[in-house]
């Protein structure tokens, strides 16, 4: 008897209730506002922004400011030091480490226990009812499925508490009968060195039945590369004839696309996108057939979005949900079950359609370039990136590019420093077909290179191989959730790499 088919009615239910997101937006969104404010009307946050008079959406947003991480340090840093109701009621044990993508400087995003369960879990849970969904022929559950994690440390002396990457803590609380159908064990997942934790998983991995895959797509495909070299097969189904699916998310899965295909060739194999941060679980591709990922909306998390053009106004625009417009590009503003309150996150997106709403990640409001009024963001670098690969036939494993202001000959550019896993024949072409292609994405860029006059042809550099890996390892930043910069404003972080190619 297949085990896929005896617990699938479990997660039937969840399909009936995600249905209703697209007709009920506002009263699923403000059920979840007023379960927040409820919950922390007696938390110091909650006394001072006066949470227990909260009636309606516009109250809620005159009297709780926005937020970002350095609002909220002082609070946080109470709460890891085991203050009780000071942004979410109780103590919170669990802090989620992130340095972002700009900036060294750590972030220590509270994780609480409820947040845990209607949030992070919730997604998780949902991805299956929804793959299970879209696939009704699926054995996902006949096998075991392969979890990459990060590593957790003790919270100053804080007893139970822990700091470390979400994937670490997920792990660390995660239902103990999940062991039966994980691989690694709990005391590999949580390893701090990636290397020797990348070669456990590969030799207890390549003697199980894996039917499914969970990570960050660049760390993920490391493991899998050194599965295949210590096996000595040439794909990885053909190890495990029986893998279906990969849940992904982190970084786009754009430049690593053609390389999954590449070492997974079964034409039964799935990929699906997530979008679990630090800070909750937003999204997940509820299509095959569209790459726009569905905002959960009944979870832990009360959404509002800040226009991209407004975002450095003193008093911007702040709209519910219910007031955003496909097309645009949005700063998204999250409430939480772990004490965000009306916080930045940092991610921008932009909703494909409404009822439901569905979106993509375009970046990060301080990963862009903007040197020159050209408003080049993470999607419209990805989007290229793929259009170059699929004319020259090219794989792209990492990459960054940031601003020359001015060069000895007074030219201004970008530059693109790029690893490749495949390289183009003629680099040079495919620099050009690059630019190109970012012309016709973005009207800014394009005009900005008009007649070279503001900007020159963007320079393309060629990393060595493993010099992201090996940057990212110099600021002990390697496996877990960590993540190349795609692009900066400034020229700090490609400076530093250049000086290691």
């Amino acid at each position: 008897m297949s085990i896929t088919r005896l617990v699938k009615p479990i997660f039937l239910p969840r399909i009936k209730t995600i249905d209703t997101y697209a007709k009920e937006v506002e009263g699923i969104q403000m059920k979840v506002l007023r379960r927040l404010l409820t919950k922390a009307q007696n938390t110091e946050w909650g006394r001072r922004y006066n949470f227990r008079s909260v009636d309606t959406y516009e109250q809620f947003a005159a009297q709780c400011p926005l937020s970002n991480y350095d609002d909220l340090k002082s609070h946080i840093d109470r709460m890891r030091h085991g203050e009780r109701d000071v942004l979410w009621p109780g103590r919170v044990d669990w802090y989620a480490k992130s340095s972002g993508t700009t900036s060294d400087k750590s972030k220590f995003i509270p994780v609480s226990r409820q947040g845990l369960k209607d949030t992070h879990y919730a997604g998780s849970f949902d991805c299956v009812a929804l793959y299970l969904h879209n696939h009704p022929e699926s054995r996902v559950f006949d096998g075991r499925a392969l979890v990459l994690g990060g590593s957790h440390a003790p919270n100053y002396n804080v007893k139970h508490s822990l700091v470390g990457d979400l994937s670490a803590i997920l792990i660390e609380n995660m239902n103990p009968l999940a062991n039966l159908v994980r691989v690694p064990s709990k005391k590999t997942a949580l390893l701090a060195d990636f290397e020797e934790k990348r070669d456990r998983i590969a030799r207890d991995a390549m003697h199980r039945n894996v039917t499914n895959l969970s990570g960050v797509p660049s760390w993920m495909l490391s493991v899998l590369d050194h599965i295949l070299e210590i096996s000595g097969k040439t794909s990885v189904d053909e190890l495990w004839p029986n893998i279906e699916v990969f849940w992904h998310g982190g970084v786009a899965f754009t430049p690593y696309r053609e390389q999954y295909h590449r070492i997974i060739r079964s034409p039964r194999m799935h990929y699906m996108e997530t979008y679990n941060a630090s800070e909750g679980f937003f999204g997940i591709q509820s299509d095959p057939t569209d790459s726009a990922m569905l905002l959960m909306i009944d979870y832990g998390v009360f959404f509002e979005f800040i226009p991209m053009s407004e975002l450095d106004s003193p008093q911007p625009t702040v709209v519910p949900l219910w007031g955003v417009k496909p097309g645009q590009n949005y700063a998204m503003v999250i409430s939480t079950s772990s004490g965000l309150w009306r916080y930045l996150i940092g991610d921008t997106v932009r909703f494909t359609q409404t009822e439901p709403y569905k979106f993509v990640i375009t970046g990060r409001t301080k990963c862009f370039i903007n040197a020159f009024g050209e408003e080049l963001v993470v999607d419209n670098a990805e989007q290229g990136l793929a259009k170059a690969c699929a004319a020259t036939g090219a794989e792209v494993l990492e990459y960054t590019a940031a601003p020359v202001f001015m060069d000895e000959e007074g030219h201004c550019r970008h530059q693109w420093l790029v690893e490749f896993a495949k390289a183009p024949a003629d680099p040079s072409a495919f620099a050009a077909l690059l630019d190109e292609a970012l012309q016709n994405i973005n009207s800014d860029y394009e005009a900005k290179r008009f007649k070279n006059i503001t900007l020159q042809p963007l320079e393309l550099i060629q990393a060595r191989s493993g010099l992201f890996t090996d940057w990212l390892k110099s600021k002990g930043k390697l496996g877990g959730q960590h993540k190349v910069p795609r692009l900066g404003n400034d020229r700090k972080i490609i400076e530093e790499l250049l000086a290691m190619n």
